[in-house]
């Protein structure tokens, strides 16, 4: 069985378009801290378009005329300190700690 590839011949098929319309378009502009302008072509039906965009410089691009959203403040990390003072005062850790030096510095027994 012989090995063949398919194609057309050369110069009786044209690979265009009919003509066909493109789908509608908006063009977004994003601004980057340099300055740099990207344009950028979305669906004029696009539910969501993003208010950054990567730029050449390696910034970041920011949606023209999009409102500047506050930074969202986030919350505060609970540490292991943080959880042990919800249970006890720092009296009582206190009271703990010279329990257990006291247990660490007794001599040991030697068998």
């Amino acid at each position: 069985m012989a090995n063949t590839m398919r194609g057309s011949r050369m110069g009786t098929t044209s690979y265009e378009t009919d003509g066909g319309l493109f789908a509608p378009r908006a063009l977004t502009t994003y601004v980057c801290d340099q300055g740099h302008q990207v344009t950028m072509p979305f669906s004029a039906e696009a539910d969501e378009i993003p208010d950054s965009w990567p730029c050449a410089c390696g910034a970041t691009g920011m949606l023209v005329g999009a409102a500047q959203n506050a930074p969202v403040k986030q919350k505060h990390l609970r540490t292991h300190w943080d959880m042990l003072l919800e249970r006890r005062t720092v009296k009582d850790l206190e009271g703990l700690l010279k329990e257990r030096l006291e247990v660490l510095r007794r001599p040991r027994k030697s068998a």
